[in-house]
C-alpha cells in the first residue's frame, strides 16, 4: 500500500475523502480543503448499516456484519476514486471499537479492500469533534461545552481551547440502546422509565467532571440526532443551509419525548425530519439528550453543523498527517 509522507503540507486545494464508519452508517464525504481555508464538500455518499445490530452476544460483529461492510467500504472507495480524490482518510468509531473481534475485522477489511481503518478512541472521537466546533465558532465562544450522540456512543467535551480540557465517550448511542432495551414498539412506560435511570447513572460522574471546570459561554451540540430532535421541535430544516442557527430547548425536548415515546416507528418516519432508517432510534437519543442537558444543567443548546469528519480534516491540514493516509487505487490495494 502506498503511503504519502508524514510531513505532507498543503499550499493549494487537496481532494480528500474522509471516509467514516459509525454505528449507523458507512459515510464517505469528499472535500475540497487546504491549510487556513474551510473545506468545501464535493460530494457526500452514506448507505446504512447499523453495525450495532450485527454484533452477536459474545460483543463480536458477525460474519454477515463483517461482509456487508467490506462491500460498503469497497463501494465508497470506488466513489474516491471516481472523484479524483488524492487520498482517503478511514477511520472507524463506536461499534467497531466495541466489537470484541475488531483486529480481525480491521485486518479482513484490508485484505479485501486495500482501505485500513483506523479505530478511533472514544476520547479521541470527542477531541476531534470539539475541534471542529471551535473552529466553527471560534475564540470569542469562550468555554464551550459540546455533546455529540452517535449510533453507538455519546461524546461529551468542555474547554476553552481547541483542545478540550475534558472528553468522555459513554456507550450510550442512540441504536445502541435501542437494541439494547428496547422490545416493544413503541417501548413501554416502564422500560423508558428504567433507561432513564440507566442513562442518569452513567452520566453522574462525567457530567460533575465537566461541571468543575466552571461555567460554559456556549453549549453547542453536533450528530444527526441532535439535528433532528432540534428540527422536530421548530429548527430550520436542512434546505435552509448550514449557516442559519438552530437550537433545542430542554423544555420543547420532554414535550417531543412525551409526543414520540408513544409513537410506533413507522408514525415517527412520518414526522418531518425522521428518516425511515432512524426513526426507530430516535426516542432512545432524545433521552439520552435530555438527560445529558438535565446533568450539565442547559436550558438551550445550539446545533453546531460542522462534527467529527470536520475535526478529522482540520486535524490532517494542521499536522500533515491523516488516521491513515491512503491512495484508492484497485481492489486489494496498491502493489509496490
Amino acid at each position: 500500500m502506498h503511503t504519502k509522507s508524514r510531513y505532507t503540507v498543503y499550499a493549494n486545494n487537496v481532494r480528500l475523502g474522509v471516509l467514516d464508519v459509525g454505528s449507523n452508517t458507512v459515510h464517505m464525504v469528499v472535500v475540497d480543503a487546504k491549510q487556513g481555508g474551510q473545506p468545501s464538500p464535493m460530494s457526500d455518499w452514506k448507505t446504512t448499516l447499523k453495525l450495532v445490530e450485527y454484533l452477536d452476544s459474545d460483543g463480536a460483529l458477525s460474519g454477515k456484519g463483517v461482509r456487508k461492510l467490506t462491500n460498503f467500504i469497497e463501494e465508497a472507495k470506488d466513489v474516491a476514486e471516481k472523484l479524483g480524490c488524492e487520498e482517503i482518510m478511514p477511520f472507524a468509531t463506536s461499534a467497531v471499537r466495541s466489537a470484541s473481534n475488531a483486529d480481525d475485522v480491521l485486518d479482513h477489511v484490508e485484505r479485501e479492500t486495500g482501505v485500513r481503518l483506523e479505530i478511533l478512541s472514544g476520547t479521541d472521537e470527542a477531541r476531534l469533534t470539539f475541534l471542529a466546533v471551535r473552529r466553527w465558532y471560534g475564540w470569542s465562544a469562550g468555554r464551550i461545552i459540546n455533546l455529540d450522540i452517535g449510533g453507538g456512543s455519546l461524546e461529551m467535551s468542555c474547554g476553552t481551547q481547541e483542545e478540550p480540557d475534558a472528553a468522555f465517550s459513554l456507550d450510550l448511542g442512540a441504536a445502541r440502546l435501542t437494541h439494547n432495551w428496547f422490545d416493544s414498539d413503541p417501548p413501554s412506560r416502564k422500560t423508558i422509565n428504567l433507561l432513564r435511570d440507566f442513562i442518569d447513572a452513567e452520566l453522574d460522574e462525567p457530567a460533575k467532571a465537566l461541571r468543575a471546570y466552571g461555567p460554559k459561554w456556549r453549549a453547542a451540540a453536533t450528530s444527526k440526532t441532535f439535528r433532528t430532535l432540534a428540527r422536530l421541535t421548530g429548527a430550520a430544516p436542512s434546505s435552509a443551509g448550514m449557516y442559519v442557527q438552530r437550537e433545542l430547548t430542554a423544555a420543547g425536548l420532554r414535550q417531543l419525548i412525551a409526543f414520540i415515546s408513544r409513537m410506533t416507528a413507522a408514525d415517527r418516519a412520518e414526522l418531518e425530519g425522521v428518516s425511515s432508517n432512524r426513526s426507530h432510534q430516535i426516542v432512545a437519543g432524545a433521552l439520552v439528550a435530555e438527560a445529558a442537558m438535565r446533568a450539565l444543567e442547559l436550558e438551550r443548546i445550539e446545533i453546531c453543523p460542522w462534527a467529527l469528519r470536520e475535526g478529522v480534516i482540520l486535524r490532517r491540514l494542521e499536522q500533515g498527517v491523516s488516521p491513515q493516509t491512503t491512495r484508492p487505487k484497485g481492489r486489494g490495494g496498491n502493489k509496490e
